[in-house]
């Protein structure tokens, strides 16, 4: 029995939808961040010791990292569904999407989350200094990726319904993230219809409201 050692407000969310997608039986094991620093709990050590979620266990093996737990997950049990024939262009598009996901586009948006906290976190007497240098970075540097990631997503889904293609794929489930990340921290105007649309087909898909039911109440806030 696959066991998803899920952590409220996190990655995991993800994991759950696929496996709901996938209708394979799977157990939650639940852990709650530190509501003080938002981390994950240490009892996440004596699973991984990154101490990270998402992080599954099935049998004998342990898994972390979203994508290489998506990779997993499809090729053991997807059946061939949710990801595209192999040596079709599909493919090559999902492959890119399923990595870029977390390899480029979720960068930007967690220096945005550090920086827009650093100065509640900050020591009063540095705080006005703080607060200064965060505006700085983010408006001249953060806030300027975000919208070259964000406005690419947007050209891409002008290609197709789904990033891989005309079929929802696994490369979806992975970058539904930070594209929920980007409608939190960035917002999504109307120049962003696609995106919007997007998450609109996301959240009325059947297999992510059941994941909600077995995850609980989500909500972008970062960490791992």
């Amino acid at each position: 029995m696959i066991i998803v050692h899920h952590l409220n407000n996190s990655r995991s969310q993800r994991v759950l939808w696929l496996l709901e997608e996938l209708e394979v039986p799977y157990e939650v094991k639940r852990y709650e961040r530190d509501p003080k620093t938002m981390l994950a709990p240490p009892e996440l050590k004596a699973v991984h010791p990154l101490g990270k979620s998402p992080v599954i266990t099935d049998g004998d093996k342990t898994i972390a990292e979203t994508g290489a737990i998506i990779e997993y997950l499809v090729s053991t049990y997807g059946e061939g569904k949710l990801s595209p024939p192999v040596g079709t262009p599909e493919r090559l598009r999902y492959t890119y999407w399923l990595h870029y996901a977390e390899g480029s586009a979720m960068t930007p948006l967690l220096l945005k989350l550090v920086f827009s906290m650093l100065p509640a976190r900050a020591p009063m007497l540095v705080k006005p200094v703080v607060k200064l240098i965060s505006a700085k970075a983010q408006s001249t540097f953060i806030d300027p990726q975000i919208k070259t990631h964000v406005d690419y997503w947007e050209s891409e889904l002008r290609k197709s319904t789904w990033f891989a293609g005309e079929e929802m794929t696994a490369a979806d489930v992975q970058m539904s993230f930070p594209v929920e990340g980007a409608a939190a921290r960035a917002g999504l105007g109307a120049e962003y219809p696609r995106l919007k649309a997007f998450l609109s087909r996301v959240h009325e898909r059947p297999a992510y409201k059941r994941a909600l039911e077995r995850g609980g109440p989500f909500s972008m806030v970062g960490g791992g």
